[in-house]
């Protein structure tokens, strides 16, 4: 591997790291789950996630500070979406796993 490739490949590993840490929260793990690939305002995954919005722009703030989500205000409101289609991906196959999307396992 030259290194042009390896130092690609590092930067996406720090990526992924950076996002799984951010993403091993429950509370930000359910504002993905909610989020999926849709984009929703504050309020929107206050009411999904069931707690105060202060908590939930706390932690918000850190998927946003670890690009795992970025934001686009109208007016008044700011809405959240997953930033990268990888980490939508990841959000996808947790989803299936972690957020009861998953078909049921099969009885034998």
């Amino acid at each position: 591997m030259d290194s042009a490739s390896l130092l690609d490949e590092n930067k996406h590993t720090e990526m992924a790291a950076r996002a799984l840490k951010a993403i091993a929260h429950p509370l930000r793990l359910r504002i993905l789950c909610v989020l999926g690939g849709k984009e929703i305002c504050v309020q929107g995954i206050v009411e999904a996630v069931g707690t105060s919005q202060s908590n939930v722009s706390q932690h918000l703030a850190i998927l946003r500070k670890k690009s795992v989500l970025s934001i686009r205000r109208d007016a008044n409101r700011v809405y959240y979406r997953v930033s990268d289609p990888r980490i939508l991906q990841l959000i996808g196959l947790m989803r299936e796993v972690f957020c009861g999307d998953a078909p049921k396992p099969q009885q034998y």
